[in-house]
């Protein structure tokens, strides 16, 4: 049996960091990319698509949104089955309830899993959260009972897992992977976390297309197939339409702000989709470093952020403290202060207020 596997792809993300119209055109690339996951379904003629929740955010999503879902949802062969997350998660008021899908799609509603029959003996499981927090985990109490190969579909977090995961992610659903095999599943199918793995008896896919800076890893839709051993081949697609890019220029030795503009407008200027670069090194207590010139560079992206706080003037602390001036006594008062990484921000800020500069931050 072949499988196409996606999860956590957020449709109607704010995206608040871009400005409005670029905003929506990542919005828009992510139905973009839910289009390409349903050709690439077609294509490959898989028995089934799944999707282990997060497809939209409860919160913001718009009905025009749910339309486009509907629609498409409806104009695939194949049959869909979902299981909604902590963002998406199931209700009462819930687009999963309130809409009139296609027959060819199937919602998973209980807080627990529960078997649908899929084609050449393999039993589908899935489950759906009811709340956007504090989901019991799903594989702790479960059990796989009948003859074939049994499999899971749900938004859940692998424990051992958290750790590598993007900074605050909360355990939804928190489940030790040995719970898999204990419940009798030969697999798992899961979403949640952002970042993609394939353990030996289950697989996170990762968003299918970028969401933050910072991601790693090869993302993308899973073809999975499953033998009648219950063991799983897996192969990842890339279906994305977004570029982020995270890098990272070096301003040492730059004299003046327009080699900064330079050296920026050298990295930026071949990449497309969304940059964030972050400027580092020490530059002259003349070079100015403005954050607006600089993302005035980014007019042929999405979007473009500017980091500058580790970026550091090169003051001649000695030389200043010499001086028989308000600086040269602030800064003899501040080497005072015992605490180093305190006597530095200090230092920095108050040298700065008297330059009246206010273009770096201070980290």
């Amino acid at each position: 049996m072949k499988l196409l596997h996606f999860a956590d792809l957020h449709l109607d993300a704010p995206f608040a960091w871009l400005e409005p119209e670029a905003a929506h055109r990542r919005r828009q690339h992510r139905r973009d990319t839910l289009a390409r996951i349903l050709a690439l379904a077609e294509a490959e003629q898989v028995d089934a698509i799944l999707c282990a929740g997060d497809l939209f955010e409860h919160d913001r999503v718009q009905p025009d949104t749910v339309a486009f879902l509907q629609s498409s949802f409806a104009r695939s062969s194949r049959p869909i089955y979902l299981a909604p997350g902590n963002h998406d998660w199931y209700g009462p008021q819930s687009p999963y309830a309130v809409t009139h899908w296609s027959r060819n799609v199937h919602v998973f509603t209980e807080a627990h899993l529960v078997p649908v029959p899929l084609t050449d003996g393999v039993i589908l499981w899935g489950a759906a959260h009811r709340a956007p927090a504090n989901t019991d985990g799903f594989f702790g109490t479960a059990r796989a009972v009948g003859d074939g190969v049994h499999i899971a579909l749900a938004h859940a977090s692998e424990r051992s897992w958290l750790t590598a995961q993007e900074s605050g992610k909360q355990p939804h659903a928190p489940f030790d992977a040995v719970e898999i095999e204990a419940a009798g599943f030969a697999h798992a199918f899961l979403g949640h976390f952002h970042l993609p793995k394939d353990a030996e008896r289950h697989t996170y896919p990762g968003n299918p297309d970028p969401l933050e800076f910072g991601e790693t890893g090869e993302r993308g839709a899973v073809l999975a197939t499953v033998a009648p051993d219950g063991s799983v081949n897996r192969e990842r697609r890339v279906v994305a339409v977004s570029q982020v890019h995270d890098v990272e220029v070096a301003l040492d030795s730059c004299e003046h702000a327009d080699d900064v503009r330079d050296r920026v407008s050298a990295v930026v200027g071949g990449l497309r989709g969304s940059v964030r670069v972050t400027l580092s090194g020490t530059v002259a207590p003349a070079v100015r470093v403005d954050g607006a010139d600089l993302a005035a560079l980014g007019g042929h992206l999405d979007g473009l952020v500017i980091r500058r706080d580790r970026v550091t003037v090169g003051y001649d602390l000695a030389a200043i403290a010499e001086e028989a001036t308000v600086r040269g006594q602030f800064l003899r008062t501040a080497l005072e202060i015992p605490d180093p990484e305190r006597r530095r921000r200090v230092i920095l800020l108050g040298l700065r207020s008297f330059e009246d500069r206010a273009d770096l931050e201070v980290a």
